[in-house]
């Protein structure tokens, strides 16, 4: 489990077993493309509608090109659909006795359905890409939708059905232009009223001041998740400083690789995102910094263990804990600085007494953070 460690809200060590997905044959009468809010391009099978797994699938996704050619899939095809996990439906292979004929293999366009830019395969990915970029229509929405999310700026009323209204009325072009919606735009939109349209603009208003990591986070960098957003903010301090950092300075933040730095660098090198980071800057977002930056975190460079229940919200005790500089794991090793305890703390308690870790209650620790301005 140590060795395995966890990503940002799972453990790495917790593989489960399933049961086999149901599976159920069915024609495949057309291959779609959806562009996601990155721009990539995925193909995606319409089927003759067949019931899996306690649903009417008539759509599954076949994830790439590498993947659509390694399964032969072809329009026309009988194929077995399941749904991976008993969720997402998925094409799992084609009949292939049961093949009419020669069909042609399914080719990804040179340009975007929804702009009719240019598409690209960066060498050594599978993905392909529209180079559109916040230009074309389809990244705007997903880009929009992830912007509003309930872990980025968390506005409340902003729903993928208004977005795609918003986007194709035209009212909106980039995530800036929420910020310059009236009432009287929002009540022209289908099922939107006055009050609908005044507590949207009350959770537009409501979200001018969003923390820099949550901003990072929903601004849509490829890679950049919230894990990784709070450590730029905490390392860099301001959004000015992190905009002009190179390649070579970024790859110094911990959870920052090559491919990381490389995404963050060129988001931030884009005419475009620049711009529409000025744009949100006009309409009176004021994000905020965290408060100990710059090398000024008391904590930095120590290593937290929570364990047991808490009496604050365990999220919000290693939000505290990580503004302060500390890096929050799940496991106790002798490079633990201190393990937080709470009542009932069981294996992670007995091995830092083993280990001789510090331990801390959580009285000491609220005492703790108020010794450093922090009140709770």
């Amino acid at each position: 489990q140590e060795t395995l460690g966890f990503v940002s809200r799972a453990p790495r060590w917790a593989i489960a077993q399933k049961f086999p997905a149901q599976e159920e044959i069915t024609r495949l009468i057309g291959i779609d493309l959806q562009v996601g809010r990155t721009g990539a391009l995925t193909p995606v099978a319409r089927l003759e509608p067949v019931f899996v797994g306690g649903v009417t699938v008539t759509n599954a996704t076949l994830h790439n090109l590498d993947e659509v050619r390694r399964k032969d899939v072809r329009i026309g095809d009988w194929v077995v659909v399941r749904r991976a996990g008993d969720v997402i439906p998925e094409v799992a292979r084609v009949v292939l006795e049961r093949r009419e004929g020669q069909p042609p293999e399914f080719e990804m366009p040179d340009e975007c359905p929804v702009c009719g830019s240019a598409v690209e395969r960066v060498e050594g990915e599978a993905v392909f890409r529209c180079t559109g970029g916040l230009f074309c229509g389809a990244q705007r929405i997903r880009s929009i939708q992830h912007f509003a999310s309930r872990r980025a700026l968390d506005i409340e009323g902003l729903g993928e059905k208004l977005v795609v209204q918003l986007v194709d009325s035209g009212l909106v072009n980039s995530i800036a232009d929420l910020y310059s919606l009236q009432q009287e735009q929002l009540t022209g939109l289908e099922r939107m009223g006055e009050k609908s349209a005044d507590n949207l603009l009350a959770e537009l208003e409501r979200s001018k001041s969003p923390d820099l990591d949550r901003l990072l986070y929903a601004l849509g960098i490829r890679e950049v998740g919230e894990v990784t957003a709070r450590s730029l903010a905490h390392h860099f301090g301001s959004l000015e400083k992190l905009m002009e950092a190179g390649e070579e300075e970024l790859v110094e933040v911990p959870d920052v690789g090559p491919i990381v730095a490389s995404h963050v660098h060129a988001f931030f090198r884009e005419q475009h995102n620049r711009e529409i980071i000025e744009g949100l800057q006009q309409a009176g977002l004021r994000w905020q910094a965290p408060e100990s930056s710059d090398g000024e975190q008391p904590l930095a460079g120590q290593i937290w263990v929570l364990t047991g229940a808490l009496g604050m919200p365990r999220a919000k005790a290693k939000s505290l804990l990580e503004s302060l500089g500390a890096r929050v794991t799940g496991s106790v090793s002798a490079k633990t600085t201190m393990v937080l305890a709470g009542e009932a703390a069981g294996s992670k308690l007995r091995k830092a007494e083993s280990l001789g870790v510090d331990v801390i209650d959580e009285e000491a620790f609220r005492e703790l953070l108020n010794s450093h301005g922090v009140i709770v």
